[in-house]
């Protein structure tokens, strides 16, 4: 039976091994409460380290810790102190952590950290591959594992795997800069469905996969080898009924059952009825802007002197990556900072804020989040942010300001909130005014909204959506287009192949033979190509044709000699057994004179595009450009041409990243025609990669046996993935 398998850095269960014994104690909240709907039922497993290293393990307890995890449908992998600091607290959280979070500043680009990072992804594919089976579901989860989707796919290609970042994905500017952005990248692309918080993360990330590895991106869909690989946003929720229904029971609380810390907010509360409480939750972490926020609550009281002794600030910091040093310079700035301003404005009966640094149980969490008049949180840069939704939860009367940095990714959910730039000082004093004397009506109008769309959307949902749109692709994969050459379909070409009296080959040459070059004419042919050709062009009863858009002038220097048959710039030149070049079209070219000085304006305004001029047509290529701004040029150039070109005989082609113009009575399509009705072949063989290529697959016989390479939409019946399957694919023929 297939099982689901989730992935993460740390498992969803606490290991503590005290006088010789073991504990195992699942964990609560985050991601271990929102793959509660998918981890269950005995049908999933759970895989990754434990939170002990090899050294803090006992030999003799190695056996009872897998039983123990076992029982919570977990299997750990086996990490060292070596693997932590370098994988861990070096490249995750020295590397990726800060510049993903657009602190370049705090970036280190170490070798060692890097070469630590990708041994304990394998380690953590490694054990995906000993537990799983081909027809296992496989959900990564987050920034630490960014190279297992493709350490997996690559031993279990038909397996679906999915990968989600709970952190914000950077734009390209910013992640340009990581000198491992390529491997990075093909790792991610292992899955077949990748998930963001928000669209802009997902913006992003498209955006670099097309600026870096120059794949094709329609719509949220890469295109890679023989797959396409889905991107899609899912706004992480919270287990919405538990925030709710604690705070309902905190509510009914007798004055006996109050915890000592709420009797302590109580006691404030009754000695100043005025004072607004203000809530600061974080993780100690440069990413939640706590030192800018102090700042602007400075800011504030000095702008607004009126609300001194009328506000109070509880900032709750918890502790967090202890030993990294930009994390120990933070909290010593907030200690100062906070000390500080406690100095110079407390009075004998006010101290502006309350500051912890300490994680709280959930009951005191739910005291705060009950007795805070305003959730004020003001991350510069943020993935989620569930403080923000858990605070909402608990409002049961839908009371309750909550004040929301907009680069936090919960922003994009929660518009009812007040949100602010949390670089104004301004803007945020101002906010603080306003959330401080917003009547009650509209509080609960705002909170209403909120509630109902966290309700709705809420940790379990985003978690079966994810499942389901992995689900929903893997079904959808096999059925895009046209067929995978499977080894059955192999098998039957081979049959007629061998059996066939006559056969005709069609080869494209450019992404079919060989692989696309930045400089067209760098991509020569090797000497493994032509030794293939060789065979195949000697072969017995076998014509061969290399049918390509390339100009005359490079295929006479590099094929004339071995006399192969050629048909170049799209059906307008053919040569056969080594003959010179003789035209198989009569066209015109008076029309290039008029289309020439358009290219040409073009290629002025597009850095790194340029024109190939041929005999009867003229191409504009644009692989060498932004991709985003070559796309939007080739469709600023599509519209002038056409509007240019009107009735006359011409007609442009769209390809692989080049527009080419030329007479439209020419194309693949009419030549391979016209070649297949000088003899009679019983095999006729054709294959290619782009646009051009469809005129020949739709023109040939149904019998034929067509071939796309690349996973797109075509008219031919078979595809296979790239340059080197097309190579073993021919190789078949000549053995």
């Amino acid at each position: 039976m297939s099982k689901t398998i989730i992935i993460s850095n740390r498992l969803p269960v606490q290991l503590q091994i005290s006088d010789g014994g073991l504990t195992a104690i699942p964990s609560v909240g985050g991601l271990a409460t929102g793959m509660k709907s998918v981890h269950s039922g005995g049908e999933s497993l759970w895989i990754g380290w434990s939170g002990l290293t090899d050294e803090e393990t006992p030999a003799a307890l190695e056996g009872e810790i897998d039983k123990a995890l076992k029982n919570h449908d977990c299997a750990k992998v086996n990490l060292t102190e070596k693997d932590i600091e370098g994988f861990y607290f070096g490249f995750s959280n020295r590397t990726i952590w800060p510049l993903f979070h657009y602190f370049l500043e705090y970036s280190e680009f170490e070798l060692e950290f890097w070469n630590s990072y990708k041994t304990v992804n394998q380690k953590f594919a490694d054990a995906i591959i000993e537990k799983s089976n081909e027809d296992d579901t496989i959900w990564v989860h987050d920034y630490q594992l960014m190279l297992v989707p493709q350490m997996v796919k690559e031993k279990r290609p038909n397996t679906s795997i999915g990968y989600f970042l709970h952190i914000p994905f950077p734009s390209y500017e910013i992640f340009r800069t990581l000198p491992w952005r390529e491997e990075i990248l093909e790792g991610l692309l292992g899955s077949d469905l990748i998930g963001f918080h928000t669209y802009d993360y997902e913006r992003h990330f498209l955006s670099s996969v097309r600026r870096l590895l120059g794949l094709e991106v329609s719509f949220n869909d890469i295109h890679l080898d023989n797959r396409v690989i889905k991107v899609d946003s899912f706004p992480m929720g919270i287990d919405y009924k538990k925030f709710k229904d604690a705070a309902i029971s905190h509510s009914k609380n007798t004055h006996e059952k109050r915890s000592d810390f709420q009797i302590k907010l109580d006691d404030h509360k009754a000695s100043a009825p005025d004072t607004k409480l203000i809530l600061s939750i974080d993780r100690l972490d440069y990413s939640k802007g706590i030192a800018k926020r102090i700042n602007a609550f400075e800011y504030f009281l000095n702008k607004y002197p009126e609300y001194k002794e009328k506000v109070r600030l509880i900032i709750l910091a918890v502790p967090s990556r202890s030993n990294v040093p930009q994390y120990q310079l933070l909290k010593k700035e907030i200690d100062e900072l906070v000390g500080r301003i406690n100095g110079e404005l407390s009075t004998v009966n006010w101290t502006p804020i309350w500051y912890f640094y300490r994680s709280l149980p959930f009951e005191n969490l739910i005291d705060l989040y009950t007795s805070s008049d305003i959730a004020w949180l003001t991350p510069l840069r943020d993935g989620m942010n569930l403080v923000a939704k858990e605070y909402v939860a608990t409002r049961i009367d839908k009371t309750g300001v909550l004040i929301l940095s907009e680069m936090a990714g919960s922003a994009y959910e929660m518009n009812e909130a007040l949100l602010i730039n949390p670089n104004n000082f301004e803007q945020q004093a101002d906010t603080l005014k306003s959330a401080i004397n917003m009547p009650k009506e509209e509080q609960i109008a705002r909170n209403m909204f909120l509630q109902n769309r966290l309700e709705r959307y809420n940790v379990e949902v985003w978690a079966n959506e994810f499942m389901n749109s992995l689900n929903q692709k893997r079904e959808v994969i096999d059925t895009f287009i046209s067929q995978k050459m499977s080894k059955n379909i192999l098998g039957e070409i081979d049959n007629q192949y061998s059996k066939a009296k006559k056969r005709l080959l069609f080869l494209d040459y450019d992404g079919t033979l060989v692989g696309f070059h930045k400089d067209p004419q760098k991509a020569s042919p090797d000497e493994e190509l032509y030794e293939l050709l060789d065979k195949l062009h000697k072969q017995e009863n076998t014509t061969l044709f290399l049918i390509s858009g390339r100009d005359k002038q490079t295929f006479t220097q590099w094929f004339v000699p071995k006399g192969y048959n050629m048909i170049v710039e799209h059906g307008v030149w053919i040569s056969r057994g080594g003959e010179e070049f003789k035209l198989l079209e009569k066209v015109k070219g008076e029309w290039m004179e008029k289309i020439r000085p358009v290219l040409e304006s073009f290629v002025d305004r597009t850095p790194g595009s340029f024109i190939e001029e041929k005999n009867y047509s003229m191409a504009w290529h644009y692989r060498n450009t932004d991709p985003d701004f070559g796309t939007k040029r080739a469709t600023e150039l599509n519209t002038v041409l056409t509007s240019l070109i009107g009735n006359d005989d011409i007609s442009v082609l769209n390809g692989n990243k080049v527009m080419e113009v030329k007479s439209s009575n020419v194309n693949k399509g009419r030549a391979s025609v016209r070649i297949l009705g000088e003899d009679d072949y019983d095999f006729v063989f054709a294959i290619g990669d782009d646009w051009t290529d469809e005129f020949m697959f739709q023109e040939l016989p149904d019998s034929a046996v067509t071939v796309k390479v690349g996973l797109r939409k075509t008219q031919a019946k078979y595809h296979v993935e790239n340059t080197k399957r097309v190579r073993e694919l021919l190789k078949r023929f000549v053995e």
